[in-house]
């Protein structure tokens, strides 16, 4: 199989392009991409889409993420987490009994403004890049969701500049485009004390979930002939979207591109052939189920 789905556990340290990059030596090809950013800091599920499954990971970047992540309240720092520099320090004093009414401000459908140093382009340069070259940047606010925000560990701590803090564990379930440095700095803000993001996993992309991957080496050792063994494109559209079974008709028509009959869930379906296997996406769309993306033409 050569078109499929890679899932990673990013180790610390190395981009999500790095990850990318030995993927592609190992599977031999160019056309390997991944559904959705981890900072070189956070470590955790990558879902990386191999040959024509490039195309599915469109689909897959919106879906609903969860992380296991670490707050350090007491403190903040330029690039709202632990690899930037301390620009301001209060300590927590007596911010913890209001913990729970700021963390009930940061969940639901909220506006938030992404951490200057992110990747998101202004101008034509990533604004990370602009920040580090010393620029004051300010990004506009987005809607996001926050669908979970929940304190799972609590530790009283001493900063190496001496400052008296608080590591919160956090789980946090979101919308894609979601920034959790973002949501510690303004966990901090809303408490008056400063907070920045010390350490970040990702455990969930969608259905998939960080138990069911590799590691980088696990998944040179298991390779065969030097390539992965990957997810099937069936298996995880299956996984990630509701099924439509075609008859031999319908999947000839599809696979053409014509319209097929309404489809009775909202959102996108996975349209398999009668053998099982996956013809396309569809989506409802005046009054009739049309294909988003065809991976098995006529």
């Amino acid at each position: 199989m050569t078109d499929g789905l890679v899932l990673v556990d990013k180790p610390a340290g190395l981009t999500s392009h790095d990850v990318v990059a030995r993927l592609r030596r190992h599977c031999r090809t160019r056309k390997v991409g991944h559904a959705g950013t981890l900072d070189p800091m956070a470590t955790g599920l990558l879902v990386v889409g191999v040959g024509r499954a490039t195309r599915l990971l469109t689909h897959l970047v919106g879906a609903r993420k969860t992380y296991l992540a670490t707050i350090r309240l007491g403190q903040a720092t330029l690039t709202d987490d632990a690899e930037g520099e301390v620009t301001a320090a209060a300590g927590v004093h007596d911010a913890l009994p209001r913990l729970e009414g700021a963390l009930a401000g940061l969940r639901g459908d909220i506006l938030q403004v992404p951490s200057s140093v992110s990747a998101i382009k202004v101008g034509g340069q990533r604004s990370y890049a602009r920040v580090r070259a010393g620029e004051d940047v300010r990004l506009p606010a987005r809607p996001v969701t926050v669908h979970r925000l929940e304190v799972a560990g609590r530790r009283d701590a001493v900063a190496a500049d001496g400052t008296a803090v608080v590591d919160l564990d956090v789980i946090v379930e979101c919308s894609s485009g979601t920034y959790v440095r973002a949501l510690a700095r303004d966990l901090g803000e809303s408490l008056g004390v400063g907070g920045h993001l010390t350490t970040l996993r990702r455990t969930a992309v969608g259905p998939f979930e960080v138990g069911e991957a590799r590691t980088l080496q696990e998944i040179a050792d298991q390779s065969v002939d030097g390539a992965p063994s990957l997810t099937s494109m069936t298996e995880a559209a299956v996984r990630c979207f509701p099924t439509l079974r075609l008859d031999d008709a319908a999947t000839a028509a599809l696979r053409v591109g014509r319209p097929l009959a309404p489809v009775p869930e909202p959102g996108l379906s996975a349209a398999l052939a009668p053998d099982g296997h996956l013809v396309g996406l569809v989506e409802n769309r005046d009054g009739q189920a049309r294909a988003v993306l065809v991976v098995d033409p006529a």
